[in-house]
């Protein structure tokens, strides 16, 4: 077999092997002094200086002053209240005894890591009306510590560096392509004199990339495109990358690039420095219904996949597709770390990934090659997977745009594991993953077309919405769980695993003290043991826990330290399932913890359970049909399924402006609250439209009520 048709086999596959050396990339010189590349691999014990702790991202600490024999004694060292009430899903920092955090709407904070004294904040001045383009929230999963600086990625898609010491504005490069269709709500990764970061807008019309920036200037060094461009326009513009774009573009259909194509990088991102690559996630292909833009049924690389690039030059070496032609929502942004482990009886140098489509992946990480993979959740929309290749077979009911019809999927697109961090603990030998059990249904929506707003998945969501039936929502919310898993990579099998009242709990945290930590969606901060998954201790927070905890030594002293505060894409879209952990709030404050801590937080204000009061129905069936088409389209991706709001965005079925029309329409079409992130769809809609929406929610709202008198 010669070369040229050995790499189009194994770009068949989904796998390539190390393309030709790259080119030589323009100079960069890394930091000599403050956070440097060596500190950052050495991962000293006592800090914490990267994402996932060093460039393995295991989030794994060799702190053990506090373990089993002493969590009994663990209690709050110190807490700040944030000025941020939306999801909080940053990992902390710790840097010479300062703690660095990013907060919802990319704000950053430094404090002093042992007292809590604010150092400095600082606040990028995100609009907000650019939630109407933010999927799942005004998020921010972090920062980077690089040299003399501390890096963001703010919501309106700027790359943001800040002086370590004052938080003084270092320098700010706008990353993204537009800011119509992309945002940034990923940590930044620094490796090799460059800032690594992508983007998210998925869902609207964002084209993917992972893009590389000089940690000192902010100047672009390189930029690798996930989604090919217009072939008719040749791929010369690519540089390196063109024979790979050139491929790529064979595998997609129709004019995808009109549409972006999606496949963006809006988390994980690893630097290995072994192999000198870049490993990242990608996102699903736009829209997520192939017939809706006529994207073919090819596999369209390099989305859901895992990449690999050289981390100079940003040249494709490798890619590994996980869930091709993929038609809901099954990123591949899951986070994803570095291993040494003996796979078949032969030590190996491995990327370990559970991504959304709830495989358990286990790859070479120079070459990409398939190792193997197991269901760790649920899963219908394969039948199986080759063990050979790694390529899935697709249940043919799981093609909707085919056959139709529905089809639940299990998992769905919030996903067997979405980005909550997992850790891994060498002791072990376990991965401790925050897994889901979420079903979603998918329809397509016939003779769909694209809009100047919103989101771009071709389905049709009125008639999967959740419906005012008690029945229905009742096995709903059964077969709605999460869980605690301990999963063995190279056995791949469970270990054992704490079942959770509901999904989307936080991410994990291994120590060498023999813990894992965990904070949950009912508003628990928990440690486990890592052997046997026995709970030891726990924290009543307050709120939901989404992000993932971090340790950290201040003059001898271990501290735990996690950010609470729910949000986040499932409280905004989930509507009744939002709150099946228990019903919660948003208390965003940052908490650490420390051996002998005696600090206290102050009562939570009561929950107040809002009484339905809706005005009567006076519209038509046909304005209800209408006005529920519209809302699934425009509205629930911020509302909830169904009116049904989680409790971080109003809940419109309460709204007194559905009982007026000018005041509907005044919000909808005019922009009236567009200050609040409430943005004018006069790009979209008439004001026909919005009064149809109106009376789709006052028919929603006595749905409900009337469910409420007969006790449901």
């Amino acid at each position: 077999m010669n070369r040229f048709v050995a790499v189009l086999a194994a770009l068949a596959l989904g796998a390539c092997s190390r393309a030709d050396e790259p080119a030589a990339g323009p100079a960069v010189s890394p930091p000599t002094a403050g956070v440097t590349d060596a500190m950052i691999a050495a991962a000293a014990g006592g800090e914490w200086l990267t994402h996932g702790r060093d460039y393995s991202e295991q989030r794994f600490s060799p702190l053990q002053q506090i373990d089993p024999a002493t969590i009994g004694e663990l209690g709050l060292a110190w807490f700040a209240d944030l000025d941020t009430a939306r999801g909080q899903e940053a990992t902390p920092l710790m840097h010479d005894g300062v703690l660095y955090t990013s907060t919802a709407w990319s704000k950053v904070l430094a404090f002093d890591a042992a007292t809590g004294r604010q150092i400095w904040a600082y606040d990028p001045k995100v609009p907000r009306e650019t939630l109407a383009r933010a999927c799942c929230d005004a998020v921010n999963r972090g920062v980077a510590l690089y040299g003399d600086k501390v890096y963001v990625g703010t919501l309106d898609g700027r790359l943001v560096a800040l002086d370590a010491k004052t938080g003084k504005l270092a320098w700010s490069k706008l990353a993204v392509p537009d800011q119509d269709s992309y945002t940034i709500t990923g940590a930044p990764r620094a490796a090799k004199g460059l800032i690594l970061i992508g983007s998210g807008g998925a869902e609207y019309k964002a084209r993917g990339y992972l893009a590389a920036f000089d940690w000192a200037t902010g100047k672009e060094v390189w930029r690798f495109n996930v989604v090919p461009g217009n072939p008719e326009d040749g791929f010369a513009g690519e540089g390196v990358n063109a024979k790979a774009m050139e491929a790529a573009a064979k595998t997609w259909g129709g004019e995808w690039w009109t549409l972006g194509g999606g496949g963006t990088v809006w988390d994980s991102i690893v630097y290995d420095p072994r192999t000198d690559l870049v490993l990242f996630g990608t996102g699903n292909a736009e829209p997520w219904n192939p017939a809706a833009h006529d994207r073919g049924e090819g596999d369209a690389l390099y989305t859901a996949s895992v990449v690999a690039v050289d981390a100079s030059t940003g040249q494709y070496r490798w890619h590994f597709q996980e869930t091709p032609e993929d038609r809901w929502d099954f990123d591949s942004n899951a986070p994803i770390m570095l291993a040494d482990l003996e796979i078949g009886g032969k030590q190996r140098h491995v990327a370990l990934h559970a991504p959304k489509n709830g495989y358990f992946y286990v790859l070479d990480a120079e070459t990409g090659e398939f190792l193997g993979a197991r269901p760790f959740a649920t899963q219908n929309w394969t039948t199986g997977i080759d063990p050979k290749t790694g390529k899935p077979a697709i249940n043919p009911e799981a093609r909707y745009e085919k056959t139709g019809k529905p089809f639940i999927a299990l998992p769905g697109g919030f996903g067997a594991h979405s980005w909550h961090p997992m850790s891994m603990s060498p002791q072990t030998g376990l991965v401790y993953i925050p897994a889901n059990e979420v079903a979603v249904p998918y329809l397509a929506k016939k003779d769909w077309k694209e809009s100047a707003i919103g989101y771009q998945t071709g389905l049709d969501g009125a008639p999967v919405s959740m419906p005012a039936d008690r029945a229905v929502r009742s096995q709903a919310a059964a077969a709605t769980t999460g869980s605690l898993l301990a999963w063995d990579p190279v056995k791949q099998a469970r270990a054992w695993v704490v079942p959770m009242k509901g999904p989307w709990n936080g991410g994990t945290l291994a120590t060498a003290g023999g813990l894992v930590f965990q904070g949950n969606a009912g508003g628990e901060f928990v440690a486990y043991d890592a052997k046997t998954g026995g709970r030891l201790w726990s924290f009543p927070a307050q709120t939901g826990i989404v992000a993932a905890p971090m340790t950290y030594t201040v003059d001898g002293e271990q501290y735990v330290a996690v950010l609470a505060g729910w949000g986040g894409v499932w409280d905004l879209v989930a509507g009744t399932l939002a709150s099946k952990a228990g019903p919660v709030r948003n208390i965003s404050r940052l908490l650490v913890f420390k051996l002998g801590g005696d600090g206290k937080l102050p009562a939570p204000p009561p929950l107040s359970k809002a009484v339905l009061d809706p005005p009567a129905f006076k519209g038509t069936a046909q304005q209800v049909a209408r006005g529920g088409d519209l809302y699934a389209r425009y509205c629930s991706v911020c509302h909830g399924d169904a009116a049904v709001a989680g409790g971080l965005n109003p809940d419109l079925r309460h709204s007194g402006a559905i009982g007026y029309p000018d005041t509907m329409k005044s919000i909808v079409i005019d922009g009236a609250l567009s200050h609040n992130g409430m943005v004018s769809f006069a790009k979209a809609l008439r004001p026909a439209d919005a009064e149809a929406i109106r009376h789709y929610l006052v028919k929603r709202a006595n749905e409900d009520k009337a469910l409420e008198n007969r006790g449901s």
